[in-house]
């Protein structure tokens, strides 16, 4: 039942990053009316540096698509937690009222960490 569930969440949490992900290069979602001015002001900067948005993008994409597959779950939570990292520190900053959903989707990944933390023991043994 647990890996059950597991898989429910993170094939949402993995479909969220990949819909943002493929916002980055197609701009299909429109900006919301009630986005703080500073949030926009920062995303366009952002825009502004050409290859930081599709490098972005890339990282969501790919660390989406490997945190639906059980096999490849673990290597998605670590790809994807400094993207998540950065929208945690953008909504503090910015726009608080998106911190539900960020907590939500820390909480998805760090139950994956966890859940595969033998994985990466052999990365920080000697």
């Amino acid at each position: 039942m647990k890996s059950k569930i597991l898989f429910v969440l993170c094939l949402l949490a993995g479909l969220m990053f990949i819909n943002a992900g493929l916002d980055k290069f197609f701009h299909y979602m429109p900006i919301p009316k009630d986005m703080p001015e500073k949030m926009v002001k920062a995303g366009m900067a952002f825009a502004e540096i050409g290859w930081l948005m599709p490098l972005v993008g890339t990282i969501e994409i790919l660390g989406g698509l490997l945190l639906i597959f059980s096999r490849t779950r673990a290597l998605g939570a670590i790809v994807i937690l400094p993207v998540l990292t950065g929208i945690l520190l953008a909504n503090i900053s910015m726009a608080p009222a998106g911190l539900p959903i960020v907590f939500a989707l820390i909480a998805i990944v760090l139950w994956v960490i966890i859940d595969n933390r033998e994985k990466y023991l052999p990365m920080i043994r000697k």
